[in-house]
């Protein structure tokens, strides 16, 4: 049985959902893809990014956020961004 792992969200990325209007369920299904195995990058190290979509729009032209996965049954997410601001 695997423990419960707490989820967290840093400042900086807090006010980046808020503005991007980006709710807590979208944030949870990220990380249950992640957890299942669906991981759109693996950055190394426990880091990982996700794509996360707009309210009906797919995924690939939206919000990337970036989650420091599992240390120590706690998930951060530390930063997001758009696709145009790469």
């Amino acid at each position: 049985m695997n423990p419960i792992t707490r989820i967290f969200k840093n400042k900086a990325f807090s006010r980046f959902a808020k503005k991007a209007d980006i709710k807590n369920c979208k944030l949870c299904k990220a990380f249950d893809n992640a957890e299942n195995g669906l991981i759109d990058a693996n950055l190394g190290g426990g880091v990982i990014k996700q794509r996360i979509a707009r309210e009906g729009e797919c995924k690939s032209g939206r919000f990337r956020v970036l989650i420091l996965l599992n240390i120590g049954n706690r998930t951060f997410f530390i930063y997001g961004f758009t696709k145009k601001e790469l």
